[in-house]
């Protein structure tokens, strides 16, 4: 009996934390700042091993701003990942990037909408773009593996090449509905 055919689309769907971290050691990131968050779980693995990689878990989502400050200032490219939730308790401390017009790429897992569970994710969901861009960010989305992919290159080229403020919003559907 012929085995059956992979799903091409799913093998890409859940092999798009392979690509990001391809994408960004290509950028020469040296340092990664998160908090936990299952959406960025893979990622946050295979920059955990990465003895090339520092990597810093944060107690809260503004510390991986000056982070990512201070690894430009050492001379490193830094990328920092949370979910939209902590949008919001950073979006103070995102003016220090706006005035200092350091290179900065942050990865949001978006929550709050496709098939979301938790009502206490919706309102911040909606203010995630708006307040990214009222601080002066630029805000790309991807709401499938290969635009993830595309959209993820041409962010990280922006923010490093030419000393961008970046954020790629990753659409909750690519993640996967929350099991709880």
């Amino acid at each position: 009996m012929p085995s059956p055919k992979p799903n091409l689309e799913t093998r890409a769907s859940d092999d798009w934390p392979s690509e990001l971290y391809r994408i960004l050691k290509a950028a020469e990131v040296r340092q990664m700042s998160y908090v936990p968050d299952a959406g960025h779980s893979q990622l946050i693995r295979m920059f955990s091993a990465d003895r090339d990689v520092i990597t810093n878990v944060l107690t809260t989502e503004e510390e991986g701003i000056a982070i990512a400050a201070g690894a430009w200032l050492g001379g490193q490219r830094s990328v920092l990942l949370m979910q939209s939730s902590g949008v919001g308790n950073c979006i103070n401390m995102l003016s220090l990037s706006a005035m200092g017009r350091f290179p900065l790429l942050i990865l949001v897992t978006m929550r709050g909408e496709w098939a979301e569970f938790n009502p206490w994710q919706v309102p911040m969901s909606r203010a995630t773009q708006p307040s990214l861009e009222a601080i002066g960010l630029k805000v790309m989305r991807a709401e499938t593996a290969e635009d993830l992919v595309e959209t993820a290159e041409a962010a990280a080229s922006l923010a490093y090449e030419s000393d961008q403020q970046i954020a790629v919003l990753i659409g909750q559907r690519l993640i996967g509905k929350k099991q709880w």
